[in-house]
């Protein structure tokens, strides 16, 4: 199976994808079990949160060479390309304007799309062998997989710009620096870790969750008064759901508040 989904305690499912899903994420026989299963999770209402990882060196690679030198060959390339990121972006896309959390569990390298598939969850905890090289100017490329307008939102405009222009490549330790990744983990604490965060921030209501995503991602691209009235519209909606009755309830007998029963109705 290239891609398997766990449900774990919590409300947090576990995307795994295989060593093959890992190094050819973005062909069609590997990258249609992976949108399945995410979309799977989405559609969960049980489901909070989710962990993406992959297996091997690889979290996830960029598109295939082999089959990017079979298209030039066949004189398709562009409808290849066309085809790979029309697939892709749309995802990434569903990654950042849901309401579950993301949480990369960075076993190895991501490149390309692959990077940008790490780039869109909400957190990343990465190994401590990860790599994630800019592939994308040796290839004669420009970047894609939204790596051009996530990376610059972690580690700052010039940063990403040397890393595309160097064609560099991160360890895990300069991508921890630069803020690419959150944290950095032993192999065998990865998986753990990573389950553990995406239960702490799957724990919150989940028009806070949502809410709060589309914010920070608007916050950068709206002048201050537009971003006022989005914050209002929000905070209105909210206000009006069963999960701030709870917390209002909560606050006053100073307990712990018990989210998301709303979403398992």
């Amino acid at each position: 199976m290239p891609v398997s989904t766990d449900m774990v305690e919590g409300g947090v499912a576990v995307i795994t994808m295989s060593t093959a899903a890992s190094q050819n994420t973005f062909s069609t026989t590997y990258f249609m079990p992976l949108l399945t299963n995410l979309e799977e999770v989405m559609a969960n209402p049980s489901c909070r949160s989710v962990v993406i990882t992959g297996t091997g060196d690889f979290f996830s690679s960029g598109g295939n060479i082999d089959d990017f030198s079979d298209a030039i060959d066949k004189g398709d390339i562009g409808q290849k390309v066309q085809e790979m990121t029309g697939r892709l972006h749309p995802l990434l896309l569903k990654i950042r304007t849901s309401e579950k959390v993301f949480v990369c569990a960075m076993n190895g390298s991501a490149a390309g799309g692959g990077l940008g598939l790490a780039l869109s969850c909400d957190y990343r905890v990465c190994s401590h062998e990860a790599k994630i090289p800019s592939a994308f100017f040796r290839l004669g490329l420009s970047p894609d997989g939204g790596t051009t307008w996530l990376l610059p939102r972690l580690v700052g405009n010039q940063i990403a710009r040397k890393f595309f222009f160097n064609s560099e490549v991160w360890s895990a330790e300069q991508a921890l620096e630069y803020g690419a990744v959150d944290e950095l983990s032993d192999s065998e604490q990865l998986m753990p870790r990573s389950i553990e965060v995406a239960r702490e921030w799957g724990k919150w209501a989940l028009s806070s969750r949502k809410g709060t995503k589309q914010l920070l991602d608007a916050s950068t691209s709206t002048f201050f008064e537009t971003q006022l009235q989005f914050e209002q519209s929000l905070m209105v909606a909210s206000s009006q759901t069963k999960d701030f009755v709870e917390g209002v309830r909560s606050f006053k007998n100073r307990v712990e508040p018990s989210f998301n029963k709303s979403e398992e109705e």
